[in-house]
């Protein structure tokens, strides 16, 4: 699979004195068979030193809808395709998924799997849109200092360095520029640009309060070895940057591209080691969602980086019916830890055009968050917060000054964003009462229940930020 050392991944019994001897966990056991081979047709024939390489993953990526479809038949079946064509119909997101991600669907039962629900939609689960839904509810194009840099918190900005991934989600907050145009969406165009990112070093080097750089997109698994080279060293070059993290869901996807491109990782090691020596940090911050998206050939990627002292970390996205039970979260975080994975975030669905089934409330965000904590190491036990709506940026989930769990609404403060604002956080529709969801589809009733909200938090209607309503 790779010429990088794996870690011992077996099963194995252990036992402590005067105790029977128990099995070991089982996130620790990790897949390592061909399982494309019995699952997937058209790559039956395809060994593992193939499959493996991520030149092959990325030829064999399906980015056309009409060959989804014809794949999607082929697992599972003609009434499957079409409910997926109807999907795409009014999907936000282009295509783009890897053999990798297909091939770890389970085809026997795709209406449950919890990596179909993440990357292919079906028609017959749409909800209707939260009337509070935008294209940008985070409010990311409102404060972009530079096409492409958003600027949003003193000492920290967000650099988008391109606007395509290995695998488009389906939930995926930026899909007002990530991918091609869809039927439902124009894209904004942010491509890997010289001249753009010259303006941004510039913006960033007359603003020396900034001392952290989160380099994404898209994802910067997408860019080139030089690229990232030349991105990379640039920013280290600017004397007041401390931090850079380098933003990818390509070791969830694409694990593969960590052992096979050896300029990609050439480039993150050789300035992790720089940015040591120059007293700066430089890690990877990686997006899994599920434990059986964790393969051996993500442990065996994530070690290619941390055997040469690259640290990883991991935002989770809480999703309904993929992770928002207790035991499935526990699993993860747990098999995070055991590949060699920090767990660091776990975030509260935003509110994205499109996937309206996929959002969980509030309060269940704060109740697995409680269930969870104690289950590993606290250092392993990641943060449960929300990115609340018009770019008040991420507040741990309990830290809300009001929360009306019958109305789903909560109102918080962003102290170093704007301390004279409010921000919002609304829960999924189907969650509510029918009275309850009607009003909101209602504009005065839902302005009256957003005012009562900003009352209970001690503010008023004339602190909110900007915002569009659908």
């Amino acid at each position: 699979m790779s010429n990088v050392t794996p870690l011992t991944a077996a099963r194995r019994t252990t036992a402590l004195p005067g105790r029977q001897p128990q099995p070991m966990p089982d996130h620790r056991a990790l897949r390592d068979d061909a399982w494309w081979q019995p699952r997937i047709t058209r790559w039956r024939d395809v060994p593992p030193e193939t499959f493996h390489d991520h030149k092959w993953q990325l030829r064999h990526s399906v980015t056309r809808r009409k060959d989804l479809l014809a794949l999607v038949e082929e697992c599972g079946g003609g009434p499957l395709a079409r409910d997926v064509a109807a999907g795409l119909d009014a999907a936000p997101m282009a295509v783009r998924i890897s053999p990798y991600l297909l091939s770890l669907i389970d085809w026997k039962r795709p209406h449950e799997d919890p990596i179909r629900r993440q990357f292919l939609p079906l028609g017959s689960e749409r909800m209707p849109e939260h009337p509070m839904t935008t294209l940008d509810s985070l409010a990311e194009t409102r404060d972009s200092a530079t096409d492409g840099l958003v600027h949003r918190y003193p000492d920290k900005v967000l650099f988008l360095a391109l606007d395509v991934c290995p695998v488009y989600c389906r939930f995926c907050t930026r899909s007002y520029a990530v991918g091609n145009d869809t039927e439902a969406v124009e894209k904004a165009k942010l491509g890997p640009n010289r001249d753009r990112w010259a303006k941004a070093f510039d913006y960033l080097r007359a603003h020396p309060a900034i001392e952290d750089v989160v380099l994404s997109g898209g994802d910067a698994w997408m860019l080139r070895g030089a690229h990232l080279d030349h991105l990379l060293g640039t920013l280290l070059d600017i004397p007041h940057i401390r931090r850079i993290r380098i933003a990818t869901k390509g070791l969830a996807v694409l694990p593969q591209k960590a052992l096979t491109d050896k300029a990609w990782r050439k480039a993150v090691v050789k300035h992790a080691r720089r940015a040591a020596m120059m007293g700066k940090h430089l890690c990877i911050h990686t997006h899994f969602n599920h434990p059986r998206e964790i393969t051996a050939v993500t442990r065996d990627a994530v070690h290619a980086f941390n055997s040469r002292g690259v640290v990883i970390r991991n935002q989770t996205v809480l999703q309904r019916g993929v992770n928002d039970d207790v035991d499935t979260m526990v699993r993860l975080i747990r098999r995070l830890a055991w590949v060699g994975v920090v767990p660091y975030y776990v975030y509260t669905h935003d509110l994205v055009p499109g996937v309206e089934g996929l959002r969980t409330t509030l309060g269940a965000a704060v109740d697995l968050e409680k269930a969870v904590r104690g289950s590993t190491a606290g250092f392993l036990t990641p943060t449960f917060v929300c990115d609340v709506m018009g770019g008040g940026g991420k507040r741990q989930v309990h830290s809300h000054e009001h929360y009306d769990a019958e109305r789903g609404i909560a109102v918080y403060r962003s102290p170093q964003v704007d301390p004279d604002r409010a921000y919002l956080h609304v829960d999924p529709l189907h969650t509510l009462e029918p009275a309850v969801a009607a009003a909101w589809r209602d504009p005065s009733r839902r302005e009256a229940m957003i005012t009562d909200a900003l009352h209970a938090a001690g503010f008023d209607a004339s602190h909110l930020p900007d915002r569009e309503v659908a």
